[in-house]
């Protein structure tokens, strides 16, 4: 394989199918009604992109979703929870792997490379939301602007802790709240191309619609590969 290039053979399958009621009935208590994030749709990137003993991170790990299927599968698992309620529940769903308690915007400093997977989705925000910052828990003030801009830099960071064929994979959907729509899945892609290499969307069909979502999507993405001069080499 020329310098420079990805192998291509690794991919996620090209859609994924989810149904509402298993996802209502595994949602933790304490879980608000929107949260979708699914355990089947973790299993499936789990298996498609990762072997047993590879290393996995969530800087989002919520209640410890992919954590917990992670860890069944026989995964390493890291994970990053800014709440330490939901550490506390991340920690009990998944009480083989790492749960560590900070915010994912110093998600460096948090936790050591690399990692084969980063599997994720972040908290969102529409662009008639606020001003509440979900990057801070829905706490102090942001703007849409300014969410996208600091969520480029932590996808940044989860790709500079990737291993040279790892996978960052964002689970985001596009928001229809009937006033206004926020592409926001598009608008992740393109700041997630600006920091590395987006190289698939793959659609998640739900059996039912779900609140206020759009299109569902897991975005991929790989670091950017070294360039290469003529010979096929990489540039100094």
């Amino acid at each position: 394989m020329p310098a420079g290039a990805y192998d291509t053979s690794v991919r996620l399958r090209p859609h994924l199918f989810v149904e509402h009621d298993r996802v209502v009935a595994e949602r933790h208590p304490a879980a608000e009604e929107d949260v979708h994030f699914s355990r089947d749709l973790v299993a499936a990137v789990l298996e498609d992109l990762t072997r047993p003993g590879d290393r996995v991170l969530d800087p989002f790990a919520g209640f410890g979703t992919t954590l917990h299927v992670a860890e069944a599968m026989g995964r390493s698992a890291v994970g990053v929870e800014l709440l330490p309620e939901r550490c506390a529940a991340a920690a009990e769903a998944a009480p083989g792997s790492v749960v560590v308690q900070g915010g994912a915007r110093h998600l460096s400093q948090l936790v050591e490379g690399p990692f084969d997977l980063v599997l994720t989705s972040p908290p969102y925000m529409a662009r008639d939301d606020g001003p509440e910052d979900p990057l801070s828990g829905y706490t102090g003030s942001s703007s849409y602007e300014r969410y996208l801009a600091e969520l480029r830099d932590i996808l940044a960071q989860c790709l500079e802790l990737l291993t040279p064929d790892g996978h960052l994979v964002v689970n985001v959907a596009n928001i229809d709240s009937g006033a206004r729509f926020t592409p926001l899945a598009w608008d992740v892609g393109r700041v997630l191309n600006e920091v590395g290499r987006l190289i698939q969307d793959v659609f998640v069909c739900w059996d039912r619609p779900w609140h206020d979502l759009a299109g569902d999507y897991l975005l991929v993405a790989r670091r950017v590969a070294p360039a290469a001069d003529f010979r096929g080499l990489p540039m100094e």
